[in-house]
């Protein structure tokens, strides 16, 4: 072989070593933690985003998920999502508040009377919930609610009055549920979500609250006999990721990114809210009994004790202002239902 030729192969090879490491270094892994347990349909919908998010940038972009609450409690993935150690997370509104503290407003007692005022209530101030991701150091790439959050015990609840006589359980640190439970009357017992089942089969507590879905899905259903037929709140979800983490994207790696967590995630929200009104049925039929709102006065005595535990936390978590602007907005959709 002449000279110039093995030059020519060398130059060749190094081309091919070049071009397959940066097709190495092209493939980012985004580690993406979530207390959704395997087999769950959030984690079916995520693992559906995943082989999309694939397909669209080429095998450029892979989650790569510690469901399951591998990952510790949400407070712990916080903390680990701005050490870096991983890149995305799905959180509850617990660990949504960690981050950016005016969101919890949308998980508030006795807000909201159904999806669509959640919906139209949150997308009228989308701006204000952004700047607050940003401001914490996230982008947030869609809204996945865990759904309407209802009591689950083992005595019959016909009046909160009731939930007095209960060990409660409360997810330890979260204001919204301390405020809740201050203006009911009731002490809770805090514990991290993770302790949760363990405490209803030692007996350490005996009450719960959750989505009926969520509730199906950690297995706390079958530690448990009566749910309360009306809904304490709506528990907000969403998936955020790190804006150190994104801005260090291409701009056509972070746009597929944004794209695709939109369409996952409100497919996600469509079907949970599908699968907890038909898990209501499932929870009948394992046994559970539904005690009924009775009677319909208390759901304005309720109401009310949602306007004052909202106003517990004006100034901590969120401004008086935000709070009586949502309350006002939420005031003029039911005024005006189809506009």
């Amino acid at each position: 072989m002449s000279f110039s030729r093995s030059i020519g192969a060398a130059a060749a090879g190094a081309l091919i070593l070049l071009a397959a490491a940066g097709s190495a270094r092209a493939k980012t892994v985004v580690k993406f933690a979530t207390l959704a347990p395997k087999g769950s349909t959030w984690m079916n919908v995520m693992e559906e985003w995943n082989r999309d998010l694939v397909r669209e940038s080429g095998g450029e972009l892979e989650f790569r998920f510690y469901s399951g609450g591998v990952s510790g409690d949400e407070k712990d993935v916080v903390r680990k999502l701005r050490l870096g150690q991983i890149q995305a997370a799905g959180f509850t509104g617990v660990g949504l508040g960690e981050i950016a503290p005016e969101v919890r407003l949308l998980d508030a007692p006795f807000l909201f009377r159904n999806p669509e005022e959640v919906d139209r209530v949150r997308a009228a101030f989308d701006k204000e919930w952004n700047s607050a991701f940003e401001a914490g150091g996230t982008v947030l790439l869609g809204w996945a609610d865990v759904g309407f959050v209802y009591f689950f015990t083992n005595t019959p609840v016909r009046d909160l009055r009731d939930l007095k006589d209960i060990k409660m359980w409360m997810w330890e640190g979260d204001p919204i549920a301390e405020a809740a439970f201050k203006t009911i009357g009731v002490s809770p017992i805090p514990l991290s979500v993770t302790d949760v089942m363990t405490s209803l089969q030692t007996g350490l507590i005996d009450g719960v609250y959750s989505s009926p879905l969520a509730a199906i899905a950690l297995q706390w259903f079958t530690r448990v006999k009566f749910m309360y037929g009306y809904q304490l709140a709506n528990a907000s979800g969403a998936v955020l990721v790190s804006k150190r983490f994104f801005d260090s994207l291409p701009e056509s790696s972070r746009g597929i990114l944004r794209r695709t967590g939109r369409k996952h995630l409100a497919l996600l929200t469509g079907l949970t809210r599908k699968e907890d009104l038909e898990s209501v049925a499932v929870l009948k039929k394992s046994g559970i009994t539904v005690t009924p709102l009775d009677p319909p006065e208390l759901l304005r005595a309720y109401e009310e004790l949602g306007r004052s535990a909202r106003r517990l936390l004006a100034g901590r978590l969120y401004s008086l202002d935000l709070l009586e602007k949502l309350e006002k907005t939420l005031e003029r959709l039911r005024s005006n239902p189809g506009k």
